[in-house]
C-alpha cells in the first residue's frame, strides 16, 4: 500500500511504536479489522466491539504473517511490531485519510435518504466504460466500512465510488474528511434516521455535511426534484448541477416509456457530454420509476468525468440488480420483487408503486420500517393509506409496527384484501394459502425483519 509505512502510520495515528526499528519503513500489504483476513505483511486493527474484543486475536494474526497490529493496550512481552493508540476506531480513520492522500484518484461520494446503493451501482457501471473503478461493497458505508473500502484501493484504480450512510449529525463530516470527494451526489432527502435527525431539515443539514471536505474544485450533483435539495443554492462558491424529471433547468428525462419489470426507456436531455451530444436515448434494465433518477445521476457523473454519450448509455444498459434491492427473481410459480434489504416510507411507496404497474396478480408482503423515531406508528399508518390506493390484490403485513399498515389500509378501503401477522414465522406458515401461481410478489421491510428468509422460501418452492 503506497506510503503506508509503519513510521507514517504511527505518526498519522498519534501512536507509539513498539518493535524492531528495521520494520519502521516497511509498507504494509493490507489493513483489516477481521483477524480471519490477515495477509502476510498486513496490519490488523484490534477493535473492542460489542460482541468480541479484537485484542484476543493478536497472537493469531502474527502467526498468520501480520507485520504489525494497532492496539489500544500495551502488549507486554510482545516481540512483534505494534502501534499503541488511544482509540483503534480513530486510528482506522486516521490511516484511511493518510492512504487517501497518498493516492492520485478521483472520488465520487454518494449519500441521500433513499437509493444510495442503486445509484452507486449505476454510477459504477457507467464509469467502468472508461475507468478502472472500485466501489463500496455491501454495507461498508459507515465509519468502519468506509475506511476498509478505502484500504482496498490500489495504484491501478482510477476512480472510487464511495457510498456514505449516516444516522446522526457530524458523521457525514467525518466520512467526507476521509473520502474528500471530487464529486458529491445527493439522491434525495427523505424520512429516515429520524430518531436522531428529527426532521427532513435535520436530514438535509446532516447529508450536506458531505460538502465540508469536498475538493475545492469539486462538483455537487443534486436531485432537482427534491424540495429540500433545491434550496441548496451554492456549494464551494459554485451552483450545483441538478438532475430531475420535473426539473427542466439542468439534466432531465423526457419521452419516458415504462417497460414494466423490464425497466424504463427515456431520453436524457441537457447533458454536456465530451462528444457534444446533449440528447440521447437510454434503457434502464431495472424496473422502477426511481431508477430514472439513478440513471440521470450516473449520466451527470459520467459527463463530469468526460465519458461520451455512448459510453454513458452503454453503462446504464449493462446495469444489473443486486440481492435484496429491487431484484427481480423468476421462480417456477412466482415473480418476486426482492427489495428486502431496507425500507423507509419513501422507498416503501416506490416499491408498491412498481408492483402496481405489473399486469399479474399483485401481492405485497410488507414488514416493519425501523429508525423512524417518535412518529414511527404514524408513518406506518400513512404508508398504509398510500398502499390502499395502489390497486393491489393481496396485502400481507408482518410485524408489530406493520399493524399500522393494516389500520391505514382498512381506513381507506374497508374491503381491501389485507391480513396482518405478528411474526415472520406465523406469516410463512400461511403464505401458501394466500398466494396463487403466477403472482407478482413484492417483499419489502427493514433489514432487521429478515425478509430474506421469505425470498429464500419462495425460491425453494
Amino acid at each position: 500500500m503506497r506510503g503506508m509505512t509503519l513510521r507514517a502510520i504511527a505518526e498519522a495515528c498519534n501512536g507509539v511504536y513498539y518493535g524492531s526499528e528495521d520494520n519502521l519503513d516497511k509498507e504494509v500489504t493490507d489493513i483489516t479489522t477481521d483477524s480471519r483476513k490477515v495477509q502476510n505483511g498486513g496490519l490488523f486493527v484490534a477493535i473492542c466491539g460489542e460482541r468480541t474484543d479484537g485484542h484476543q486475536y493478536i497472537d493469531n494474526c502474527f502467526n498468520d504473517g501480520a507485520l504489525c497490529v494497532i492496539s489500544e493496550k500495551e502488549l507486554e512481552g510482545q516481540t512483534n511490531s505494534y502501534i499503541k493508540v488511544k482509540s483503534s476506531l480513530q486510528a482506522l480513520k486516521d490511516m484511511a485519510l493518510l492512504y487517501r492522500n497518498n493516492l492520485d484518484i478521483k472520488v465520487v461520494g454518494i449519500t441521500g435518504s433513499v437509493g444510495k446503493t442503486s445509484t452507486k451501482e449505476t454510477i459504477s457501471y457507467v464509469l467502468n466504460k472508461k475507468y478502472k473503478v472500485l466501489k463500496t461493497e455491501g454495507n461498508f458505508n459507515n465509519e468502519i466500512g468506509l475506511p476498509l473500502t478505502v484500504f482496498r484501493l490500489r495504484d491501478d484504480d482510477e476512480v472510487a465510488v464511495l457510498e456514505m450512510g449516516i444516522s446522526d449529525f457530524g458523521e457525514m463530516d467525518r466520512l467526507s474528511k476521509i473520502a474528500q470527494p471530487d464529486i458529491s451526489v445527493i439522491t434525495n432527502i427523505g424520512l429516515c434516521h429520524l430518531e436522531n435527525l428529527k426532521t427532513r431539515d435535520g436530514i438535509l443539514k446532516a447529508k450536506t455535511e458531505i460538502f465540508n471536505n469536498m475538493k475545492p474544485d469539486g462538483i455537487a450533483i443534486l436531485n432537482g426534484d427534491d424540495d429540500k435539495l433545491i434550496t441548496v443554492d451554492e456549494v464551494n462558491g459554485k451552483k450545483p448541477e441538478r438532475f430531475g424529471i420535473n426539473y427542466k433547468d439542468g439534466v432531465y428525462a423526457k419521452d419516458i416509456e415504462n417497460l414494466g419489470l423490464s425497466g424504463t426507456k427515456f431520453v436524457i436531455s441537457g447533458l454536456n457530454c465530451v462528444d457534444g451530444c446533449k440528447d440521447f436515448e437510454v434503457t434502464v434494465p431495472v424496473p422502477g420509476h426511481h431508477m430514472i433518477y439513478n440513471a440521470l445521476a450516473a449520466a451527470c457523473v459520467g459527463a463530469a468525468l468526460e465519458l461520451t454519450s455512448a459510453q454513458i448509455a452503454d453503462g446504464i444498459t449493462d446495469l444489473k440488480t443486486i440481492s435484496g434491492r429491487n431484484n427481480i427473481i423468476k421462480t417456477s410459480k412466482y415473480t418476486l420483487i426482492d427489495d428486502c434489504y431496507n425500507a423507509n416510507p419513501v422507498s416503501m411507496q416506490a416499491g408498491v408503486r412498481l408492483l402496481s404497474e405489473v399486469p399479474e396478480r399483485k401481492v405485497a408482503i410488507l414488514g416493519d420500517m425501523f429508525e423512524l423515531g417518535a412518529e414511527e406508528e404514524k408513518l406506518h399508518y400513512e404508508t398504509g393509506r398510500y398502499v390502499a390506493g395502489c390497486g393491489l390484490d393481496q396485502i400481507i403485513c408482518i410485524g408489530t409496527l406493520a399493524k399500522q399498515y393494516l389500520a391505514g389500509i382498512t381506513d381507506v378501503d374497508p374491503s381491501a384484501n389485507v391480513i396482518w401477522f405478528a411474526t415472520l414465522e406465523e406469516a410463512m406458515a400461511k403464505l401458501p394459502d394466500l398466494l396463487k401461481e403466477q403472482d407478482a410478489i413484492l417483499v419489502k421491510a427493514s433489514h432487521g425483519m429478515h425478509f430474506e428468509k421469505i425470498v429464500a422460501y419462495f425460491k425453494e418452492m
